[in-house]
Protein backbone atom coordinates (compact mmCIF):
# COMPACT_ATOMS: atom_id res chain seq x y z
CA UNK A 1 0.00 0.00 0.00
CA UNK A 2 3.04 2.32 1.10
CA UNK A 3 4.76 1.92 -2.47
CA UNK A 4 1.47 2.12 -4.34
CA UNK A 5 0.96 5.94 -2.53
CA UNK A 6 4.83 6.59 -3.13
CA UNK A 7 4.51 6.04 -6.36
CA UNK A 8 1.35 7.73 -7.30
CA UNK A 9 2.78 11.64 -7.17
CA UNK A 10 5.55 10.79 -9.99
CA UNK A 11 2.68 9.72 -12.14
CA UNK A 12 1.68 13.56 -12.06
CA UNK A 13 2.42 16.67 -13.97
CA UNK A 14 4.12 19.06 -11.95
CA UNK A 15 0.77 21.18 -13.28
CA UNK A 16 -0.94 18.31 -12.62
CA UNK A 17 0.23 17.88 -9.01
CA UNK A 18 -0.54 21.49 -8.00
CA UNK A 19 -4.42 21.27 -8.86
CA UNK A 20 -4.56 17.39 -7.96
CA UNK A 21 -5.57 15.89 -11.07
CA UNK A 22 -3.69 13.08 -12.93
CA UNK A 23 -1.89 14.27 -16.13
CA UNK A 24 -3.83 13.33 -19.42
CA UNK A 25 -1.00 11.98 -22.28
CA UNK A 26 -0.45 13.76 -25.38
CA UNK A 27 -3.45 13.53 -27.82
CA UNK A 28 -6.18 12.84 -24.78
CA UNK A 29 -8.25 15.76 -25.54
CA UNK A 30 -9.33 17.98 -28.23
CA UNK A 31 -8.04 21.40 -28.21
CA UNK A 32 -10.81 23.96 -28.36
CA UNK A 33 -10.29 27.35 -30.37
CA UNK A 34 -10.51 29.81 -27.31
CA UNK A 35 -7.76 27.75 -25.61
CA UNK A 36 -5.26 27.71 -28.33
CA UNK A 37 -6.53 31.63 -28.77
CA UNK A 38 -5.28 32.29 -25.09
CA UNK A 39 -2.20 30.49 -25.20
CA UNK A 40 -1.40 32.33 -28.31
CA UNK A 41 -2.13 36.02 -26.64
CA UNK A 42 -0.47 35.19 -23.43
CA UNK A 43 2.82 34.30 -25.28
CA UNK A 44 2.82 37.26 -27.54
CA UNK A 45 1.67 39.48 -24.78
CA UNK A 46 4.20 37.85 -21.70
CA UNK A 47 1.64 38.14 -19.18
CA UNK A 48 -2.01 36.52 -18.30
CA UNK A 49 -3.44 40.07 -17.21
CA UNK A 50 -2.52 41.90 -20.65
CA UNK A 51 -3.57 38.75 -22.86
CA UNK A 52 -6.75 38.97 -20.53
CA UNK A 53 -7.22 42.64 -22.09
CA UNK A 54 -6.00 41.89 -25.39
CA UNK A 55 -9.01 39.27 -25.56
CA UNK A 56 -11.42 41.09 -23.43
CA UNK A 57 -11.67 38.41 -21.08
CA UNK A 58 -11.09 38.08 -17.41
CA UNK A 59 -8.12 37.38 -15.89
CA UNK A 60 -9.26 33.85 -14.38
CA UNK A 61 -11.09 32.84 -17.57
CA UNK A 62 -7.98 33.19 -19.51
CA UNK A 63 -5.67 31.27 -16.76
CA UNK A 64 -8.22 28.65 -16.84
CA UNK A 65 -8.28 28.25 -20.64
CA UNK A 66 -4.52 27.84 -20.10
CA UNK A 67 -4.59 25.44 -17.89
CA UNK A 68 -6.94 23.35 -19.69
CA UNK A 69 -4.60 23.14 -22.78
CA UNK A 70 -1.73 22.18 -20.62
CA UNK A 71 -4.12 19.40 -19.18
CA UNK A 72 -4.96 17.98 -22.84
CA UNK A 73 -1.11 18.15 -24.11
CA UNK A 74 -0.13 16.78 -20.96
CA UNK A 75 2.63 19.55 -20.72
CA UNK A 76 3.52 22.82 -19.01
CA UNK A 77 3.58 25.75 -21.38
CA UNK A 78 4.16 28.44 -19.14
CA UNK A 79 6.42 29.53 -16.20
CA UNK A 80 4.41 32.28 -13.74
CA UNK A 81 6.46 34.72 -12.10
CA UNK A 82 6.38 38.53 -10.76
CA UNK A 83 8.19 39.20 -14.19
CA UNK A 84 5.37 38.30 -15.88
CA UNK A 85 4.78 34.80 -17.75
CA UNK A 86 6.98 32.73 -20.06
CA UNK A 87 6.99 30.18 -22.19
CA UNK A 88 8.66 27.08 -20.87
CA UNK A 89 10.54 24.67 -23.70
CA UNK A 90 7.33 23.02 -24.92
CA UNK A 91 5.67 26.31 -24.75
CA UNK A 92 7.65 27.62 -27.52
CA UNK A 93 7.84 24.52 -29.20
CA UNK A 94 4.17 24.71 -29.74
CA UNK A 95 4.02 28.45 -30.28
CA UNK A 96 4.64 28.51 -34.29
CA UNK A 97 2.10 25.34 -35.21
CA UNK A 98 -0.88 27.36 -32.59
CA UNK A 99 -0.05 30.60 -34.98
CA UNK A 100 -0.39 28.43 -37.91
CA UNK A 101 -3.61 26.88 -36.56
CA UNK A 102 -5.40 30.09 -35.39
CA UNK A 103 -4.53 31.48 -39.30
CA UNK A 104 -5.39 28.45 -40.92
CA UNK A 105 -9.17 28.82 -38.81
CA UNK A 106 -9.48 32.83 -39.96
CA UNK A 107 -9.10 31.71 -43.29
CA UNK A 108 -11.49 29.15 -43.22
CA UNK A 109 -13.93 31.79 -41.35
CA UNK A 110 -13.55 34.19 -44.24
CA UNK A 111 -13.86 31.28 -46.77
CA UNK A 112 -16.77 30.76 -45.65
CA UNK A 113 -17.94 34.17 -45.22
CA UNK A 114 -17.29 34.43 -48.92
CA UNK A 115 -19.34 31.29 -49.85
CA UNK A 116 -22.35 33.00 -47.89
CA UNK A 117 -21.72 36.41 -49.99
CA UNK A 118 -21.76 34.62 -53.07
CA UNK A 119 -17.89 35.17 -53.86
CA UNK A 120 -16.73 31.86 -53.66
CA UNK A 121 -18.41 27.85 -53.53
CA UNK A 122 -19.86 25.95 -56.54
CA UNK A 123 -23.15 26.59 -58.65
CA UNK A 124 -24.62 24.15 -61.27
CA UNK A 125 -26.36 25.42 -63.89
CA UNK A 126 -29.09 23.65 -66.21
CA UNK A 127 -30.33 25.45 -69.27
CA UNK A 128 -32.25 24.96 -72.30
CA UNK A 129 -29.74 25.11 -75.90
CA UNK A 130 -31.00 28.16 -76.95
CA UNK A 131 -30.70 29.90 -73.41
CA UNK A 132 -27.15 27.97 -72.96
CA UNK A 133 -25.71 28.89 -76.39
CA UNK A 134 -27.44 32.78 -76.71
CA UNK A 135 -28.20 34.63 -73.24
CA UNK A 136 -26.33 32.85 -70.53
CA UNK A 137 -22.96 33.60 -71.72
CA UNK A 138 -23.49 36.95 -71.39
CA UNK A 139 -24.90 36.61 -67.94
CA UNK A 140 -21.86 34.24 -67.28
CA UNK A 141 -19.30 37.07 -68.26
CA UNK A 142 -20.81 39.45 -66.02
CA UNK A 143 -21.19 36.83 -63.05
CA UNK A 144 -17.91 35.85 -62.79
CA UNK A 145 -16.35 39.20 -63.07
CA UNK A 146 -18.36 39.74 -60.06
CA UNK A 147 -18.05 36.38 -58.37
CA UNK A 148 -14.17 35.54 -59.93
CA UNK A 149 -13.81 32.59 -56.82
CA UNK A 150 -17.35 31.10 -57.73
CA UNK A 151 -16.61 27.53 -59.85
CA UNK A 152 -19.47 27.47 -62.25
CA UNK A 153 -20.83 24.29 -64.62
CA UNK A 154 -23.08 24.52 -66.81
CA UNK A 155 -25.53 21.71 -67.98
CA UNK A 156 -27.68 22.14 -71.39
CA UNK A 157 -30.61 20.14 -72.60
CA UNK A 158 -34.04 20.48 -73.49
CA UNK A 159 -36.15 21.98 -70.98
CA UNK A 160 -37.81 18.42 -69.98
CA UNK A 161 -34.65 17.62 -69.15
CA UNK A 162 -34.10 20.49 -67.20
CA UNK A 163 -37.21 20.00 -65.03
CA UNK A 164 -35.66 16.61 -64.36
CA UNK A 165 -32.26 17.96 -63.09
CA UNK A 166 -33.61 20.30 -60.67
CA UNK A 167 -35.97 17.84 -59.58
CA UNK A 168 -33.18 15.50 -58.84
CA UNK A 169 -31.01 18.22 -57.30
CA UNK A 170 -28.20 17.90 -60.07
CA UNK A 171 -28.16 21.70 -60.75
CA UNK A 172 -29.45 24.19 -58.49
CA UNK A 173 -31.03 26.83 -60.68
CA UNK A 174 -32.27 25.64 -64.31
CA UNK A 175 -33.56 28.20 -67.22
CA UNK A 176 -35.79 26.91 -69.27
CA UNK A 177 -39.85 27.26 -70.55
CA UNK A 178 -42.30 26.94 -68.27
CA UNK A 179 -43.15 23.12 -67.21
CA UNK A 180 -45.05 22.98 -64.68
CA UNK A 181 -44.12 20.56 -61.82
CA UNK A 182 -45.82 20.39 -58.12
CA UNK A 183 -41.86 20.85 -56.90
CA UNK A 184 -40.96 23.39 -58.41
CA UNK A 185 -41.03 26.97 -58.58
CA UNK A 186 -40.87 29.15 -61.34
CA UNK A 187 -39.96 32.55 -61.68
CA UNK A 188 -40.51 34.75 -65.21
CA UNK A 189 -36.72 35.36 -66.73
CA UNK A 190 -38.22 36.86 -70.01
CA UNK A 191 -40.02 36.01 -73.64
CA UNK A 192 -38.21 35.61 -76.89
CA UNK A 193 -40.13 36.04 -79.88
CA UNK A 194 -39.91 33.62 -83.08
CA UNK A 195 -39.04 35.75 -86.01
CA UNK A 196 -38.66 34.81 -89.63
CA UNK A 197 -35.61 35.62 -90.88
CA UNK A 198 -33.77 35.44 -94.53
CA UNK A 199 -30.47 36.50 -96.07
CA UNK A 200 -30.13 39.97 -97.01
CA UNK A 201 -30.16 38.78 -101.07
CA UNK A 202 -33.39 36.97 -100.56
CA UNK A 203 -36.59 38.53 -102.10
CA UNK A 204 -38.47 38.40 -99.11
CA UNK A 205 -35.89 40.64 -97.41
CA UNK A 206 -36.83 43.44 -100.14
CA UNK A 207 -40.82 43.22 -99.90
CA UNK A 208 -39.98 43.49 -95.65
CA UNK A 209 -43.46 42.30 -95.14
CA UNK A 210 -45.41 39.21 -96.09
CA UNK A 211 -48.24 37.47 -95.16
CA UNK A 212 -48.14 33.97 -94.32
CA UNK A 213 -49.14 32.44 -98.03
CA UNK A 214 -46.35 33.59 -99.13
CA UNK A 215 -44.46 30.76 -97.09
CA UNK A 216 -46.18 28.63 -99.63
CA UNK A 217 -43.50 29.19 -102.04
CA UNK A 218 -40.36 28.91 -100.16
CA UNK A 219 -37.98 26.67 -98.90
CA UNK A 220 -38.06 26.72 -94.97
CA UNK A 221 -35.41 25.43 -92.51
CA UNK A 222 -36.85 23.88 -89.23
CA UNK A 223 -34.46 23.24 -86.46
CA UNK A 224 -34.19 20.17 -83.72
CA UNK A 225 -36.98 17.83 -84.28
CA UNK A 226 -37.08 17.08 -80.81
CA UNK A 227 -36.87 20.79 -79.41
CA UNK A 228 -40.47 22.65 -78.36
CA UNK A 229 -39.60 25.18 -81.18
CA UNK A 230 -39.98 22.51 -84.40
CA UNK A 231 -43.44 21.86 -82.98
CA UNK A 232 -44.23 25.36 -82.47
CA UNK A 233 -42.90 26.28 -86.01
CA UNK A 234 -44.78 23.56 -87.22
CA UNK A 235 -48.41 23.94 -85.54
CA UNK A 236 -48.09 27.55 -87.09
CA UNK A 237 -47.59 26.27 -90.49
CA UNK A 238 -50.21 23.59 -90.35
CA UNK A 239 -52.88 26.02 -88.65
CA UNK A 240 -52.63 28.44 -91.55
CA UNK A 241 -52.58 25.30 -93.69
CA UNK A 242 -49.32 26.48 -95.52
CA UNK A 243 -47.26 23.71 -97.09
CA UNK A 244 -43.96 25.23 -97.88
CA UNK A 245 -42.58 24.22 -101.08
CA UNK A 246 -39.46 22.40 -99.30
CA UNK A 247 -38.46 22.19 -95.88
CA UNK A 248 -34.63 21.63 -94.43
CA UNK A 249 -34.28 20.40 -90.79
CA UNK A 250 -31.10 20.39 -89.18
CA UNK A 251 -30.39 19.63 -85.59
CA UNK A 252 -29.50 22.59 -84.20
CA UNK A 253 -30.15 26.60 -84.58
CA UNK A 254 -26.97 27.25 -85.52
CA UNK A 255 -26.85 25.26 -88.65
CA UNK A 256 -30.53 26.73 -89.57
CA UNK A 257 -28.77 29.99 -89.04
CA UNK A 258 -25.82 29.47 -91.57
CA UNK A 259 -28.15 27.78 -94.17
CA UNK A 260 -30.47 31.04 -94.15
CA UNK A 261 -27.11 33.59 -94.24
CA UNK A 262 -26.38 31.23 -97.69
CA UNK A 263 -29.72 31.92 -99.04
CA UNK A 264 -30.96 27.99 -98.49
CA UNK A 265 -34.14 29.34 -97.43
CA UNK A 266 -36.05 31.12 -94.35
CA UNK A 267 -36.52 29.54 -90.76
CA UNK A 268 -38.45 30.93 -88.05
CA UNK A 269 -36.09 31.24 -85.12
CA UNK A 270 -35.69 32.71 -81.50
CA UNK A 271 -34.97 37.05 -82.08
CA UNK A 272 -32.21 36.05 -79.07
CA UNK A 273 -30.53 33.57 -81.79
CA UNK A 274 -30.58 36.09 -84.44
CA UNK A 275 -29.76 39.13 -82.49
CA UNK A 276 -25.62 39.20 -83.63
CA UNK A 277 -26.42 38.31 -87.30
CA UNK A 278 -28.95 40.87 -87.54
CA UNK A 279 -27.05 43.49 -86.12
CA UNK A 280 -24.24 42.54 -87.87
CA UNK A 281 -26.45 42.60 -91.52
CA UNK A 282 -25.94 38.81 -92.00
CA UNK A 283 -29.55 38.07 -91.86
CA UNK A 284 -32.85 39.90 -92.36
CA UNK A 285 -36.22 40.18 -90.60
CA UNK A 286 -38.98 40.00 -92.56
CA UNK A 287 -42.89 40.73 -90.65
CA UNK A 288 -45.81 38.89 -91.49
CA UNK A 289 -48.70 40.65 -91.54
CA UNK A 290 -51.37 37.99 -90.67
CA UNK A 291 -49.06 36.35 -88.10
CA UNK A 292 -50.22 37.40 -84.28
CA UNK A 293 -46.62 37.70 -82.22
CA UNK A 294 -45.11 34.33 -81.11
CA UNK A 295 -43.24 34.54 -77.99
CA UNK A 296 -41.58 31.41 -75.80
CA UNK A 297 -41.75 32.11 -72.19
CA UNK A 298 -38.07 31.42 -70.73
CA UNK A 299 -38.52 30.45 -66.40
CA UNK A 300 -36.24 30.55 -63.66
CA UNK A 301 -36.87 27.20 -62.22
CA UNK A 302 -35.90 26.16 -58.08
CA UNK A 303 -37.08 23.55 -56.39
CA UNK A 304 -39.44 24.86 -53.89
CA UNK A 305 -37.85 22.62 -51.15
CA UNK A 306 -34.27 24.96 -51.73
CA UNK A 307 -35.69 27.08 -49.25
CA UNK A 308 -34.77 31.22 -49.85
CA UNK A 309 -31.18 31.49 -52.24
CA UNK A 310 -28.00 31.93 -50.63
CA UNK A 311 -24.41 32.30 -51.80
CA UNK A 312 -23.38 31.73 -55.08
CA UNK A 313 -27.26 30.99 -56.13
CA UNK A 314 -28.63 34.64 -54.60
CA UNK A 315 -25.63 36.21 -56.21
CA UNK A 316 -26.28 34.29 -60.00
CA UNK A 317 -30.47 35.45 -59.40
CA UNK A 318 -29.12 39.07 -58.72
CA UNK A 319 -27.07 38.79 -61.68
CA UNK A 320 -30.13 38.19 -63.77
CA UNK A 321 -32.18 40.53 -62.00
CA UNK A 322 -30.00 43.24 -63.72
CA UNK A 323 -29.71 41.84 -67.19
CA UNK A 324 -33.03 41.15 -67.52
CA UNK A 325 -36.86 42.50 -67.19
CA UNK A 326 -39.90 40.39 -66.61
CA UNK A 327 -41.95 40.95 -70.30
CA UNK A 328 -39.36 42.21 -72.09
CA UNK A 329 -38.83 40.20 -75.44
CA UNK A 330 -35.15 39.69 -75.69
CA UNK A 331 -32.55 40.23 -72.94
CA UNK A 332 -30.92 43.73 -72.78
Amino acid sequence: MNAMNATAPRARSPGARRRGRPRQAVGDGALALPQVEAFVETAAAGSISRAARNLHVTQPALSARVLRLEESLGAQLFVRGRAGTRLTDAGRMLVPYAERALAALNQGREAVAEVARGSAGQLTIGAAPAVSSYVLPAVLRKFQALHPRVQLSVRSGHSEEILELVLREEVEIGLMRPLRHPELELRPLYADELVLVVSPTHVLAGRGEIEMAALATEHLILFDRTSSYHELTSSILREAGIRPRGLIEVDNVDAAKRMVEEGLGAALLPRTSVSDALAEGRLAVVAITDMAPVRRRIVIARRRDAGEPTGAVAAFLQTLDELHLEGEQTPR
